[in-house]
């Protein structure tokens, strides 16, 4: 595989379960590009090595005055030169080729699991994390790939020299030959406590990389409530974190390159001294001491490579380790499915609850607890990120249809979608039926006013379709995030569309608009929308009340505010000793603002209430600020 080739046709099926078998596996894949750059670095480690041994020549030439042996012995160095020339070039070119394609492979592994783990991966695995993974650690799985074969061929070329000094001269090679191996296992005892230290560094760096990810998401909300410089001494301190374990680690490290240093040098020292003995006694030439001298001190360039396979492998292990995991994530349902490919229509069940959402029909669902709610809406769209009793569609279990068609039958837009970076024209480009038009989505979901900031932040540009949407849209506000993001849902045009909280962060103006806008939209099409919302509910054809995770009333909007006291407390924030001073359900006098949301009139009052309310927190650009919103509106209530 050439870097031109990428990305691979298929990255293949990991071996996750572990760090070191993860690694293993990343090898065996790469065993072409490893063989490469295996031979080129012998070429090169070697042509190096011999360089020792023609000085050694060269010298004794010189001292025998042997003019053809000197012609010779340049001979001999130019070819080294030549080798290590060619050696080095290619060396490089592959070892860059084996790094830049195992880290591909990783990305691609990686990507292919987040695409086939959906939500479910930042449920199971911190954002951070993944982050983390994603980026930095890629590159160091990348590392250890790429160094290992010029690892092997360094040791390879110890070997090589090893047994060519004890030939060349027995006296001297002999001692070369001990001490190397005792050179490179020198460090061994100093690599479990540093790799240690390295991994406290790269731990703390995932949690302080989470923790910027986190406030950089919520930057509009820390702004609303003046929290930017909490969250700035917070991070302060995570890095400073950091800095401290990476001065621990770079410690530890820096003492294990001195003693790669300290004990060649030492080696050095000896041969000198032995030497020059054995020279004194005849027993080896001026040339031999110069040659065996010589190899000792190159000696040390292959050498430096035991210190960076340690290194790579300490830095790369933890990070092969934290990939295994996340690719060794499983889903709780097959996506082949065990029935044929078919997208069913017709009533949506969910046996667990007991929610029924029948054909071609408007079902609001309230449900007291946000979560819960969460946890319904994703398991009606099929193959959900927790086990339990499949939903049925038309009677047929979603859960056992392939995934592809569960995901074309029912779309689930969760209360937090995202907004991918690009223009607005491929924002909305999406599998859809073609029944809806990218206008008519639009003014459905009210994004008059968001094609307009978005033209006004692309100079240059005059369709407001090629207009540039920022990653994440952080450009804009949280209503108009929401409000694009229901755009593009409604483009889908599925069989069933379920919405969750899908004008939270939208005024009560707008929100009424937008639920004309759906319900006209959306008519002949079966939609179900988590909400608590008045207006949404106001529009549905039927209303769901989920408590306790089990459905206990079923009726329209206003008959259930007036007969069920829990579909009441979500919808209005009623407690029940508001309810009890009242002396039971609210009444059609108007004489309280609780007491009147039957009427249309004083709902639309309090709504606009609401919508005031709203609009003075977006000027402070804290809208999505839940907390506050709901407390500010409740000193309206108590007021009124």
């Amino acid at each position: 595989m050439q870097i031109q080739d990428l990305p691979y046709p298929d990255p293949g099926v990991p071996d996750a379960r572990s760090g070191p078998r993860f690694l293993w596996w990343l090898g065996r894949n790469q065993l072409g590009g490893q063989f490469k750059s295996l031979a080129w670095g012998l070429l090169h480690f070697v042509s190096v090595s011999a360089l020792p041994f023609c000085v050694g020549f060269a010298v004794q030439a010189v001292v025998d005055r042997s003019g053809s042996r000197l012609a010779l012995t340049g001979g001999l160095m130019v070819l080294c030169g030549a080798g290590i020339a060619v050696g080095d070039t290619f060396l490089h070119r592959t070892a860059v080729t084996n790094w830049i394609t195992a880290a591909a492979r990783v990305q691609q592994l990686l990507a292919r699991q987040a695409s086939h783990l959906g939500s479910a991966l930042t449920r199971r695995v911190a954002a951070g994390e993944v982050v983390a993974v994603s980026t930095g650690d890629v590159e160091k799985i990348g590392w250890f790939v790429e160094a290992l074969s010029r690892f092997l061929a360094a040791a390879l070329t110890i070997v090589i020299v090893c047994v060519g000094l004890f030939v060349y001269q027995p006296a001297l090679g002999v001692v070369v030959a001990v001490s190397v191996p005792v050179l490179a296992i020198s460090v061994l005892p100093l690599l479990p406590r540093a790799t240690r230290r390295a991994d406290v560094q790269r731990e703390k760096a995932g949690r302080a990389t989470e923790l910027a990810s986190d406030t950089v998401a919520g930057l509009r909300v820390l702004r609303g409530i003046g929290g930017e410089e909490l969250f700035l001494d917070r991070y302060r301190r995570a890095s400073q974190e950091v800095r401290h374990a990476a001065v621990r680690s770079a410690r530890m490290w820096a003492v294990i390159s001195a003693i790669q240093v300290l004990m060649p040098g030492l080696l050095l020292i000896a041969i000198v001294w032995h030497g020059v003995q054995l020279a004194r006694q005849g027993r080896v030439t001026v040339g031999e001491l110069v040659t065996v001298y010589s190899a000792v001190m190159i000696m040390s360039y292959p050498l430096r490579h035991f210190e960076e396979i340690a290194m790579a492998y300490s830095f790369s292990r933890p990070s092969a380790k934290r990939a295994a995991h996340v690719l060794s994530l499983e889903r709780v349902t097959d996506t082949v499915g065990t029935r044929a490919a078919e997208v069913p229509a017709g009533d949506l069940y969910d046996p667990d609850t007991g929610l029924l959402a029948p054909s071609g029909r408007l079902t609001a669902v309230v449900c007291g607890d946000p979560d819960a709610a969460g946890r319904l809406a994703e398991r009606l769209g099929g193959h959900p990120a927790e086990a339990g009793t499949s939903v049925l569609l038309d009677g047929v279990p979603l859960d056992e249809l392939p995934l592809d068609s569960a995901r074309t039958a029912v779309l689930v837009q969760d209360k937090d979608p995202v907004l991918l970076s690009g223009s607005l024209r491929e924002l909305l480009d999406v599998p859809a039926s073609g029944a809806v038009g990218a206008a008519e989505a639009l003014a459905a979901a009210q994004c008059g006013d968001v094609l307009v900031a978005l033209a006004q932040g692309s100079l240059g540009t005059e369709d407001p379709m090629d207009s540039r949407v920022t990653e994440r849209g952080r450009s804009l506000s949280g209503g108009q995030r929401q409000r694009l993001a229901l755009a593009r849902s409604l483009i889908t045009d599925p069989e069933v569309l379920v919405l969750d909280e899908p004008t939270s962060a939208v005024d009560s103006h707008t929100e009424a608009r937008i639920a004309d806008g759906v319900r006209e939209l959306r008519a002949g099409r079966t939609t179900v929308v988590f909400t608590s919302s008045p207006l949404l509910l106001d529009q549905a054809d039927r209303v769901v009340l989920v408590h306790e995770g089990a459905v206990v009333a079923v009726g329209a909007h206003r008959e259930l505010l007036r007969s069920e006291p829990r579909y009441r407390a979500v919808v209005t924030r009623e407690t029940e000793e508001e309810s009890a001073s009242r002396g039971g359900p609210p009444t059609d006098d108007g004489a309280t603002l609780r007491g009147a949301l039957d009427d249309e009139a004083s709902l639309r009052s309090a709504l606009d209430d609401e919508a005031s309310l709203r609009g003075a927190l977006s000027d402070d650009d804290a809208l999505d600020d839940e907390a506050a919103l709901r407390s500010a509106l409740e000193e309206i209530e108590e007021s009124a």
